[in-house]
């Protein structure tokens, strides 16, 4: 039952040296340990703030390349555009070149055409003259073969040139 009902001296002793403890500890511990520990807490807010202040940070830079990555397609968009813009541009050109050029092949043998169609026209008529006179050549040759032919002839065109 002593430990139930303590004596007087026990108490006393003990009430002593717990007040010696809480004396010394108020003395010597307890300031360094709030010390600690308001540094801590100190230290603790103080990471807080820098966390808070880094994820708003990370935020604006997020929304910065946000933003960055809309302008670089709009400007991809843009270029590719022009690309295309100047590649149609080009295809267009190039095809109406090719029919300036075949029209002008084509002008160029239609002329080429016509200049050995008159030619050949030109060179048909100078043979068609030459035989012409190789044909009276030898009929005039037959004709006026014989003396009284060639009188008959002479005759004749005489009678035309008095009609006349």
């Amino acid at each position: 039952m002593d430990l139930v009902l303590p004596s007087i001296g026990l108490m006393f002793w003990t009430t002593l040296v717990f007040a010696i403890l809480l004396f010394l500890l108020a003395k010597f511990a307890w300031k360094p340990i709030l010390g600690a520990v308001k540094a801590r807490e100190e230290k603790i807010n103080n990471a807080l703030e820098a966390a808070e202040k880094a994820q708003k940070d990370m935020q604006e830079l997020q929304s910065k390349n946000e933003d960055l990555l809309k302008e670089a397609r709009a400007e991809r968009d843009a270029m590719l555009k022009e690309s295309k813009e100047a590649a149609t541009r080009l295809i267009e050109e190039a095809k109406s070149k090719s029919k300036q050029e075949a029209a002008k092949i084509i002008e160029d043998a239609r002329s080429s055409i016509e200049l050995e169609k008159s030619a050949a026209i030109a060179e048909l008529k100078s043979q068609v003259a030459s035989i012409s006179l190789e044909i009276a050549e030898r009929i005039l040759e037959g004709e006026l073969a014989s003396d009284a032919k060639q009188k008959a002839l002479a005759d004749k065109l005489a009678e035309d040139i008095n009609l006349n």
